[in-house]
């Protein structure tokens, strides 16, 4: 079954006459009669009865119209889909960003890459680190960012350093220090981050020092740290980007020496999209001296 032999059949179905039909197609109309002949061949029975004043479908006809319409729309569609890409007319790129990496850092450099590529489509991803390997392993995403992700030995993983960055603590009873000892969050109750890159450098720290926690909350996502922190439900270990993007106040733990390191990650080898390349510089090029002091 070839396109044309549907287009023919549509015209055809629509007119209920062969002549007209062939005008329509810009073709002559031997042809036409031959090509629908073999597509009634393909489908096993007629698709028209042929009468001298007027042409009708047949069951089958009528039958096969919406299939056959729906083909032929979807091939339409496919094919001028794929002249927008082979034109640059449109842009896509897929991002995955660690669920501990708050957008809003890269929101000026997205915006200076979308003045750049007017057609671009960025589909943004959230996940944690392994689930961010593994989309850059299976092509489901071009970029990945997140902080430095334990075990990723992976041979074709490319990756450029944005900034280094420590830990704070929000939700700290009142009166905030302006500095606490990590043994002042014995008794505290902790809401847990798993999906933390950096999670498990917290549990080890703890434990060396023999700290327990009155609770342990968890969650799944930075959002609900907020909410939490918020209804005074407990304190959280956060990175300090993301500590000043929730809006609370930070407490520096002095003794917690746990930081992370934020990557822009890529595939070696794979071939990058002209977004996916600028969106690389653009990251590359800002300044993060914010994130790092």
């Amino acid at each position: 079954m070839e396109m044309h032999q549907i287009r023919y059949f549509l015209a055809v179905s629509k007119s209920l006459n062969f002549t007209r039909a062939a005008e329509e197609c810009h073709v002559a109309q031997p042809s036409l009669s031959r090509a629908i002949r073999k597509l009634e061949e393909e489908l096993g029975g007629d698709l028209f009865r042929r009468e001298r004043s007027q042409t009708h479908l047949t069951d089958l006809g009528r039958k096969m119209q919406p299939l056959l319409r729906q083909a032929y729309d979807s091939a339409v569609q496919a094919k001028e889909q794929a002249a927008k890409y082979r034109s640059t007319e449109l842009s896509p790129l897929r991002v995955g960003l660690s669920k501990t990496f708050p957008l809003d850092l890269i929101m000026p450099s997205l915006a200076e890459l979308a003045r750049a590529l007017p057609g671009l489509e960025l589909h943004m991803m959230r996940a944690d680190a392994g689930g961010i390997l593994e989309a850059l392993k299976a092509g489901d995403i071009e970029l990945g960012i997140a902080a430095r992700m334990p075990g990723a030995d992976w041979d074709r993983l490319d990756r450029w350093h944005l900034f280094e960055e420590g830990f704070v603590l929000i939700g700290s009873p009142e009166p905030v220090d302006a500095r606490l000892p990590l043994t002042a969050l014995s008794g505290l109750s902790l809401i847990k981050r798993p999906y933390c890159e950096n999670h498990p450098a917290f549990e080890e720290a703890l434990a060396a020092q023999g700290i327990a926690m009155v609770n342990q909350h968890e969650v799944s996502g930075d959002d609900d740290v907020d909410t939490f922190v918020g209804g005074r439900l407990g304190v959280a270990l956060m990175p300090e980007s993301s500590a000043r993007a929730s809006g609370y106040p930070m407490t520096v733990v002095e003794d917690l020496n746990v930081t992370r390191t934020v990557e822009v990650y890529g595939v070696f080898g794979r071939q990058r999209s002209v977004a996916a390349s600028s969106l690389v510089k653009l990251l590359r090029a800002a300044d993060w001296s914010l994130e790092a002091a």
